[in-house]
């Protein structure tokens, strides 16, 4: 392998391995809310009566203690919507906050199957737990804005 090869495989290493040790050790910025929004849009249900078995909702969502522990559900229809034990009217919101780790699942009339599942993670507090959440988020960041640019 010629010298400058070596130089570059060289620096391509402790450029990772830079990256690596910040994605560890760098402290997680405050998040401006913890609450993770939501929205059931209007005509939703008419959209549903009609046959269109639109989802706008995920069928899993993913909450992390510390950072986006409070889900924030907006009802924007014309009609009640249903989230667990909860009738949320036309135009309320429901908030609900999580304080431990675990997955949830919950009856849900926004969903074609009624179903929703709430998965919360423990707070990163660890570097490998730092490591593995920031690369969670960079691919739910990529596949959030691939989603977008698709529909």
């Amino acid at each position: 392998m010629p010298r400058w090869g070596k130089w570059s495989a060289g620096a391509l290493v402790t450029g990772i391995v830079g990256v690596v040790a910040w994605a560890g050790f760098a402290p997680l910025d405050k998040p401006a809310s913890r609450e993770e929004v939501f929205e059931i849009p209007r005509g939703t249900w008419a959209r549903r009566m009609s046959g269109d078995l639109v989802e706008i909702l995920p069928h899993r969502i993913r909450l992390t203690l510390g950072r986006n522990d409070v889900l924030l559900l907006r009802n924007l229809d014309e009609v009640p919507q249903t989230f667990g034990p909860t009738v949320m009217m036309p135009g309320q919101s429901f908030r609900l906050p999580f304080e431990m780790a675990a997955e949830y699942s919950f009856a849900c009339t926004a969903h074609a199957d009624g179903q929703m599942t709430i998965i919360v993670d423990p707070e990163p507090t660890t570097p490998w737990a730092r490591i593995a959440w920031r690369w969670h988020e960079w691919r739910e960041h990529g596949q959030r804005q691939h989603t977008n640019t698709t529909t």
